[in-house]
């Protein structure tokens, strides 16, 4: 029992100290290891085992939706990233530059690729000609390197792993549509695979994407109260076409500049799902996405036919779950910490009593909640059991959004809220950046996005008191 004690008592508690919780988890979860190199991580199997499930589920909808998958080169020409003004600037603090190759130093410096707009726009420039070379779905599956200055295990490190899209288009109408879809796509996946609730909207000018004509967001909010950006599509209108001179011949036999969108999404959604779903007992993770759906313990294993039944049923159940029998010399007690610890969403318990009575134990992550079920269509009760997790651990989720979500009508009430019970704020903004710049100044809340979905909490903004012109979500983030 003490080394059962020792592996809960590892995690700090999330209500004691959220941001050692966050670490204690990823670390005795073992989703990730630590680097030599600062802010980079080593994705351990099980983490990355997560990852490609979500990369499967994301694939499938970008086939779906008529996308294929290339992929571009790590270095960028220095040359090449000058190209677009806005683009360049937005993305220069971050940039890390390769200047010599082996020896010697390079005639010019190479960026390793922070976002690949300007090697998609190199592309475009010399494969779109005509009318009939359009639309280019394309997405890439690869990994970006930004210099950030405070790192953490998935939620912003020097290089991580993404998907990005870039698309070109004849019209900026077919461009906005592109757009939206994607993001549609995004919320839909966050919601009916992770779990997790997204507000979707657009981002103002001061938030948007650097080159972009035009940026949306889908934003969760996690267990802290904290925002996190959880996936983004810009529309960039004929910007990036202009600077890389990429014009194809209409139908009318005139020339036109392409118009473009990009969206991404990246290993951050995993310390989303970690911050959303995760508890004291360490991470909870939707059947969708968890590597083991079902792990069957055997009580009394050394007992005859015990694993031999362990093994039947796994062969019964892996035909429509991930299954795993923990047939460890470990004792049963260590098991079922360490599972919890990664979360798997059903524990399944079997002994000599239970094969003699032909039942199981059945144990929710989710809840804790026990239930004896017969070995007699065992299938069926687990596969119900996994979609009520997945259904629960929305609803949770939602529920604890809605309740930390706030409205504010003035700056006093807008600081109090973010001080005693941060959480989502909305409130009026009158459109004027100086507003916006005075909200982070003073409260650190940036803001999240414009919703599409508008309410009038009020007539005036949350800041100046002038006429209010969007209701915007606002918070601290990640």
């Amino acid at each position: 029992m003490a080394k059962e004690k020792k592996l809960v008592e590892a995690i700090t508690s999330m209500d004691v100290d959220f941001a050692q919780w966050y670490t204690d988890v990823v670390k005795k979860a073992e989703l990730i290891d630590y680097s030599s190199v600062r802010g980079c991580m080593i994705i351990k199997a099980y983490g990355y085992a997560i990852w490609e499930l979500i990369q499967k589920d994301l694939d499938r909808r970008f086939k779906e939706t008529g996308h294929e998958n290339v992929y571009m080169p790590l270095f960028i020409p220095e040359s090449l990233l000058q190209k677009e003004k806005d683009h360049v600037e937005g993305f220069a603090p971050e940039v890390a530059w390769v200047t010599h190759g082996g020896q010697e130093k390079l005639a010019e410096r190479l960026c390793v690729r922070p976002t690949s707009e300007t090697l998609f726009c190199e592309f475009y420039s010399n494969n779109i000609q005509s009318y009939r070379d359009l639309p280019k779905l394309y997405n890439q599956w690869c990994s970006v390197v930004r210099w950030e200055k405070t790192t953490r295990p998935f939620l912003r490190s020097l290089e991580f792993l993404w998907q990005e899209g870039h698309t070109a288009h004849a019209t900026h109408e077919e461009a906005q549509e592109e757009t939206i879809r994607m993001l549609n796509v995004y919320a839909d996946f966050c919601e009916n695979v992770l779990a997790i609730p997204m507000v979707k909207g657009k981002k103002t000018e001061k938030e948007k994407f650097a080159g972009a004509q035009s940026t949306y967001t889908i934003e969760s909010l996690m267990h802290d109260g904290k925002a996190l950006q959880s996936g983004t599509t810009h529309n960039f209108g004929d910007g990036f076409a202009k600077a890389f001179e990429i014009q194809y011949t209409d139908k009318e036999n005139k020339l036109q500049y392409v118009h473009q969108t990009s969206w991404g999404m990246t290993t951050r959604l995993i310390g989303a799902v970690i911050m959303v779903h995760g508890d004291d007992s360490g991470l909870v993770l939707p059947p969708a996405i968890a590597p083991v759906e079902v792990v069957i313990v055997p009580i009394m294993q050394h007992k005859e036919g015990v694993l031999e039944k362990a093994a039947e049923l796994k062969g019964r159940l892996e035909k429509a779950s991930r299954v795993r029998v923990d047939d460890s010399d470990k004792s049963p007690g260590w098991k079922f910490a360490e599972h919890e610890m990664k979360g798997v969403p059903v524990r399944l318990e079997i002994g000599p009593k239970d094969i003699e009575a032909n039942q199981a134990v059945l144990v929710r992550r989710d809840t804790g909640e026990k239930s004896i079920v017969s070995l007699d269509g065992i299938e069926a009760s687990v596969e119900e059991l996994l979609g009520a997790i997945q259904k629960n651990l929305l609803e949770k989720a939602r529920a604890h959004r809605d309740s930390h979500t706030y409205i504010a009508k003035d700056m006093a009430e807008f600081t109090r809220i973010l001080e005693e019970t941060p959480g989502f704020i909305k409130a009026m903004w009158c459109g004027d950046q100086a507003c916006e710049d005075e909200i982070k100044e003073k409260t650190s809340a940036t803001a999240r996005c414009m919703p599409f979905e508008q309410e009038r909490v009020s007539d005036t903004c949350v800041c100046c008191g002038k006429a209010a012109q969007k209701m915007v979500y606002w918070g601290k983030s990640y």
